[in-house]
């Protein structure tokens, strides 16, 4: 089953999509066909291609301006920043975990090399900021702030993650921790930038952001059990590509910890020096499931997501805001296997 996507997505493609494609037109030639390969706007030979990725970031900065009463097209440069933010992290990613296929396609470091995608995704990150910057002040430093405080604990999220990969002591409160900074931080600013961007209350940029820390942690609890249990055709990588890395998710780090004898066979079997089979993966996610981690995870991602729509309902805004809101939070919690 595939989620319907949001109508509020579908209108920040429309709305966001040329304004990326003329922020990466600045980029050096070199630097813009990685960049542009990255983000689908164009294929290897450089033909023009369809925006990757759902949009999901760029929404929520421009619903967030339409909480705060501002028209969503002022809020454009802070939506297009927060997606070259998510970008410069997925270039970067993608080339930490090794990973060979994104959104159904061969990552950019595979076709350009290691170094292009890391310039590529470094110039990603400085291009958001200048388009803030380029604002009328002071509110353009304020977007700038929020997105640098949601960059440094991208940073240390991914830090931390990589850091598990040489522990096998890893906690359940270390992983969630690591969440909150990998993926709902960014979520969070994305929620609130565009009510910062535009001179909103601080009070809705506040209440948003809690919505958004709660449903990026919502999501990655999500994206966490799809890359043990997703659909190839709908994750856009292998099946159990989690579990083929040895990635200390939060549904293996829960089952690590549960204290079964089902989680103790999956702590020997990820601690084996060689490749894992096939068989062997299947088995190490059926290990998962029988420690309780697929289960945790799963009552997790509800609870996170309920603690979201709380934060909306405490939050003064047009109804059909709320709505779109609550629309892409239940998107992004769709689990799709």
């Amino acid at each position: 089953m595939t989620a319907t996507i949001p109508a509020a997505v579908e209108t920040a493609r429309d709305c966001v999509g040329p304004a990326m494609a003329a922020a990466v037109g600045r980029l050096s030639q070199d630097i813009r066909e990685v960049a542009a390969y990255h983000l689908g706007l164009s294929d290897p030979g450089g033909q023009p291609g369809r925006q990757a990725g759902k949009a999901l970031r760029p929404a929520l900065a421009l619903l967030s301006a339409q909480a705060a009463g501002a028209d969503q097209e002022r809020a454009v440069p802070a939506a297009v920043a927060v997606e070259l933010v998510h970008n410069f992290s997925l270039l970067h990613d993608d080339i930490m975990d090794g990973d060979t296929e994104r959104r159904h396609r061969p990552t950019a470091w595979t076709v350009y090399g290691v170094g292009a995608a890391i310039l590529a995704g470094d110039a990603l990150l400085a291009l958001a900021q200048d388009l803030l910057l380029e604002s009328p002040p002071p509110e353009g430093v304020w977007a700038s702030r929020c997105l640098s405080a949601a960059v440094q604990r991208l940073i240390a999220g991914q830090g931390a993650d990589l850091a598990f990969e040489r522990r096998a002591d890893v906690s359940v409160a270390e992983c969630l921790d690591m969440a909150g900074d990998k993926t709902a931080a960014l979520m969070a600013c994305a929620c609130s930038i565009g009510a910062v961007y535009v001179g909103g209350p601080a009070a809705i940029a506040k209440s948003l952001g809690g919505f958004g820390a709660y449903a990026g942690l919502a999501f990655q609890l999500t994206d966490d059990l799809l890359g043990i249990w997703g659909a190839p055709e709908v994750t856009g990588k292998p099946v159990r590509s989690d579990l083929r890395a040895r990635k200390k998710s939060l549904p293996v780090v829960a089952a690590l910890s549960s204290g079964t004898e089902a989680g103790r066979e999956l702590g020997e079997l990820l601690a084996r020096p060689e490749s894992l089979s096939e068989e062997q993966l299947l088995h190490a996610a059926w290990l998962v499931q029988a420690a309780g981690g697929r289960q945790w995870a799963e009552a997790k991602a509800d609870a996170a997501l309920t603690s979201a729509v709380e934060h909306l309902s405490e939050t003064d805004m047009p109804h059909e805001v709320r709505a779109e809101f609550e629309a892409i939070a239940e998107f992004l919690t769709a689990r799709q296997w």
